[in-house]
């Protein structure tokens, strides 16, 4: 913490400081004798009325009274990561959205919209990498107009817990009763590893065939999300064959772009987990991806996908930001003042600028 030049601690943030990454140390009352203490570290996202809000990298936000402080300081914004490929927010956001690509989207200045007939929260929902160009609640309108304009819920995904991650516009949307449904992980990992690991039975193939949509958790699978499963800059999909006349035994999915390799979908008969299925499967995967010149990979997982995170930590991979959906409030929006909503601002278009384990469960 910080002290000053007679050895005791101090404050040294005020409410100048929202938006920048602080460490404090409160004091606790559990109503005990013993003088305790707690440290938070995090986004000082807000200080009003005596109170600072801090957000910390998953996400949580914590309350903090301003008379328990006992010493704060600013820090800096992006710690050291431990290991991982080194890699910037904004990168790690662009490279994933082009993994799973919205069939019909739009700008709203530095704001993309997305939709996908509602395949996936990734592909029907905003996602906020600059500013949209307009104030932000005139830009939350026009987001829920455009979403109920094609019969869908408006969601935001946001990031935490890394630079350039959106901690501020987090506590803006939960202001104005947008609520997170889900948090998950984006975790990044050195590609080499994981195929080196042992890949046999497993086939690749550039479709989504039937049978690999047979094991595919989420059923009847149509056209729109055919799109979505099958973009990306280059795609690739794994099969494990179960016994004769059922599903495979186990999938996934791998975008490769660039010196990325994202995998998705990877998922395993129930039945037969925990005999390294998903391990073979992206090891396969990873195979290919490296003979593309990938050298690093990435996948989402959520929170509470404790199995499969403890594989993926096992294979090398690391947190590098959590994201959140953050879904529109209820209200009156609905898709007859969707269709006669103008574009915010001028009225004109906005923005037109040209396992158990082992299954990963799509956010």
């Amino acid at each position: 913490m910080e002290f000053s030049a007679a050895g005791r601690l101090e404050v040294r943030v005020t409410a100048a400081d929202v938006g920048k990454r602080i460490s404090v140390r409160r004091l606790t009352d559990n109503g005990d004798t013993v003088e305790k203490f707690t440290d938070t570290v995090g986004v000082l996202t807000s200080w009003d009325d005596g109170v600072l809000l801090i957000t910390r990298r998953t996400g949580e936000r914590v309350r903090i009274e301003e008379s328990s402080l006992v010493a704060a300081k600013v820090v800096p914004s992006a710690p050291a990561r431990r290991r991982g490929p080194a890699a910037s927010y904004e990168e790690l956001a662009r490279v994933a959205a082009r993994a799973w690509p919205p069939v019909d989207s739009e700008r709203l200045g530095g704001w993309e919209l997305r939709a996908a007939g509602g395949f996936t929260r990734r592909a029907n929902s905003v996602l906020p990498l600059a500013d949209p160009g307009v104030p932000l609640d005139e830009a939350l309108a026009y987001v829920r107009h455009w979403y109920a304009a094609r019969d869908l819920p408006a969601y935001v995904q946001t990031a935490t817990g890394a630079e350039g991650t959106q901690e501020l516009l987090c506590a803006e949307l939960e202001e104005r009763g947008w609520t997170r449904e889900v948090s998950a992980g984006l975790w990044t990992g050195a590609l080499a590893p994981v195929a080196d690991r042992e890949a046999s039975g497993v086939t690749l193939s550039r479709t989504a065939d039937e049978a690999w949509l047979g094991r595919y958790q989420r059923k009847g699978v149509g056209e729109t999300a055919l799109k979505v499963l099958s973009g990306g800059p280059s795609v690739w999909f794994a099969t494990v064959p179960g016994d004769p006349g059922a599903a495979p035994a186990a999938i996934g999915r791998c975008v490769v772009d660039g010196r990325w390799a994202g995998f998705a979908a990877v998922e395993v008969d129930p039945g037969l987990r925990r005999r390294g299925l998903a391990t073979a499967v992206m090891a396969a995967l990873a195979a290919r991806a490296l003979e593309e010149g990938a050298s690093a990979a990435w996948l989402q997982v959520e929170t509470d996908n404790t199995g499969a995170r403890e594989l993926y930590a096992r294979m090398g991979f690391a947190p590098h930001h959590a994201y959140h959906h953050y879904r529109e409030p209820s209200g009156p929006v609905t898709r007859a003042s969707a269709d006669a909503d103008a574009s915010p601002g001028t009225g004109g278009a906005p923005g037109d600028a040209g396992p158990a384990g082992e299954p990963y469960r799509s956010t």
